[in-house]
């Protein structure tokens, strides 16, 4: 009798039977696994994805003492983005000495802060203030009143006098003016200083744009 003739016992046949069972159950189980993982994945990116972009924004972009920016941004008829686009590209919020001696989140130098202080009638300040964000932010916006009051509103002139420096600024200006028309950011010679105003005006449109609610609210 050839082996094909054989017939299969029926307890190896019922075996055979239950581990085909067990392996198809197993293969549902691994499927349904696989499913509720994917499904936890999805959801946690979904509820995850705000408080990411939230991180990359903060890190590209980031914000602190939003509240201190909007009172100074009202008392100094200031834009409040403008006030944070300085920051950002001065220190990026991340007050520190500079190699110079400009102070804090808006790096302020001390003989610019003594002056300002004089000028608005301070009595109580010292230089070491500067270290405390309130207080520098309130030096560095009454600055950016006080050039854009110097430059008759005008912002890039303002900016370009922040970073490099009143005296630099009003040749700048006077030499745009011998060939007839006002000072532009690309005509600035300090290379540092074009970046600068270049980067603060960039930034002043991503500010007022992503922390709407922080800056106006």
């Amino acid at each position: 009798m050839s082996p094909s003739a054989v017939s299969t016992p029926p307890r190896r046949r019922a075996r055979s039977t239950a581990a085909q069972r067990r392996r198809a159950a197993a293969r549902r189980r691994n499927r349904l696994i696989a499913a509720v993982l994917v499904g936890v994945v999805v959801l946690g990116v979904v509820l995850l994805m705000p408080l990411v972009q939230k991180t990359v924004n903060e890190f590209s972009l980031p914000l602190t003492n939003a509240d201190v920016i909007r009172q100074q941004a009202a008392q100094k008829r200031l834009d409040p983005a403008l006030i944070a686009a300085v920051i950002y590209a001065e220190t990026k919020f991340d007050p520190r000495s500079s190699a110079a001696g400009a102070e804090g989140l808006m790096q302020i130098m001390p003989e610019t802060a003594l002056f300002l202080a004089h000028r608005s009638g301070a009595t109580t300040f010292t230089t070491s203030d500067l270290a405390t964000p309130q207080v520098n932010i309130a030096y560095g916006s009454y600055y950016l009143r006080y050039l854009l009051d110097e430059y008759h509103g005008n912002v890039t002139d303002a900016l370009a006098a922040y970073n490099g420096g009143e005296s630099n600024v009003d040749r700048w200006i006077a030499a745009a003016r011998a060939q007839g028309h006002a000072l532009t950011v690309d005509e600035i010679p300090f290379p540092e200083t074009r970046a600068y105003v270049a980067k603060v005006l960039s930034a002043e449109g991503k500010y007022r744009s992503k922390y709407a609610a922080q800056l106006y609210g």
